[in-house]
């Protein structure tokens, strides 16, 4: 009986010593480094292993160093991925992969080295040394100049709700800022021009207006400046049509300066840069010359504009107040040039309830002439009953 328990006991003892598979799992240690494409750390990254056969993951996550270290992974085979920081790691916004990495149980070492890993790739595509260096100061530049271009489009945006507020010296301080970071593009300097125009108007002391309108001048020439430049290098379907924007900005300052000769000029340039606008400009002619007092200029200014737009209503309408002023008198009669009469006619041909009908109605009873809803015939008397 006692030889049977010694037997049993060792049986027991056997069976406790062989435990079955599936109980235990062979598992290894790995670590690594991990290095950005300028060799600097990247910290507080994170580093997934996920293995191929199973699916299990593990996480892992870098030092200030740049290291990660873990004992117990599984020996297998592995896609290893590096994700710069956590919230990129669920973007699953990764930085580089390794495939079928084998995980072995003694200590398993995988580095990312993204500048040599760059190099490689470099390599794969035949770039030298010295293109790939290359490449990556290309590569560079235009992620400086992305940066800089969305700081300068906020300070943009900034300026804009800024004067649609009525605070051009706002305006003028967030696009000062604007021009320390970059002094290259046009649409800053016109925007400052325009800040300084809106808040010139807004002066009482004359010597500040003209100081701030001359401001604006030198500003729009800025702009002028960097676009032709760079229209002869690159063309952009809106070219002309923004370049004569900033001479007709330009003429209007000199002209709320009183330089009457550089308005003029300005606006013409406008006119000839964008024939498709040019009515408009030359309208802005007339009416600067006509508020000068050049009767005889702002009439020839407004016939310019009348032949590329026949159908611009108030053009009629300043021509008829610069014919009229050549009006004399005969007797008790005004006697007005020719062409003052129809030019009214017009207008309230295009425009009978305009703001100016009643006034033109006027002047066409002044002169002794008929009021004509259509050009060329005659207002319907009423019918007898």
């Amino acid at each position: 009986m006692k030889k049977h328990f010694v037997v049993l006991f060792l049986v027991l003892l056997m069976l406790g010593l062989c435990v079955p598979p599936g109980f235990t799992q062979a598992s290894g240690t790995v670590k690594g480094l991990c290095k950005d494409t300028d060799g600097k750390p990247i910290a507080d990254g994170v580093v997934v292993y996920a293995n191929q056969d199973n699916g299990q993951k593990y996480t892992l996550k870098t030092n200030k160093k740049g290291e990660y270290f873990s004992l117990g992974i599984a020996a297998g085979s592995y896609n290893v991925t590096l994700y710069r920081s956590a919230d990129d790691a669920k973007a699953s916004k990764e930085v580089f992969h390794f495939n079928k990495f084998q995980v072995t149980l003694d200590e398993n070492t995988l580095d990312f080295d993204m500048q040599k890993e760059q190099q490689k790739a470099a390599q794969g595509v035949g770039l030298t040394p010295e293109q790939l260096k290359a490449k990556q100061d290309a590569e560079e530049k235009v992620k400086k100049e992305n940066s800089t271009i969305k700081t300068l489009n906020e300070k943009i945006v900034a300026a804009n709700t800024s004067m649609k507020a009525g605070d051009y010296d706002g305006a003028i301080a967030t696009l000062t800022e604007a021009l320390q970071v970059d002094t290259t593009h046009d649409v800053i300097w016109a925007q400052l021009a325009d800040a300084y125009r809106g808040s010139a108007l807004k002066q009482t002391d004359p010597a500040e207006k003209s100081k701030r309108l001359q401001e604006a001048s030198n500003d729009y020439q800025k702009a002028i400046d960097i676009r032709q430049k760079s229209m002869e290098t690159k063309k952009d379907p809106d070219d002309n049509k923004r370049l004569a924007a900033y001479y007709n900005n330009l003429g209007e300052a000199a002209s709320k300066s009183g330089k009457i000769d550089d308005a003029v000029k300005a606006y013409t340039q406008a006119a000839q840069i964008n024939p498709e606008g040019a009515a408009g400009y030359y309208y802005n002619v007339g009416a600067v010359l006509t508020n000068a007092g050049k009767v005889d200029d702002a009439i020839a200014a407004f016939d310019k504009c009348i032949a590329i737009d026949p159908n611009k209503a108030d053009a009629y309408y300043q021509k008829g107040v610069n014919l009229i002023g050549k009006a004399t008198l005969q007797g008790d009669k005004m006697v007005a040039p020719q062409g003052t009469a129809e030019a009214f006619q017009k207008y309230l041909e295009l425009q009978p309830t305009g703001p100016y009908a009643d006034v033109a109605k006027q002047m066409l009873a002044s002169i002794g002439a008929p009021v004509e809803t259509g050009f060329g015939k005659k207002k319907a008397a009423a019918a007898k009953k």
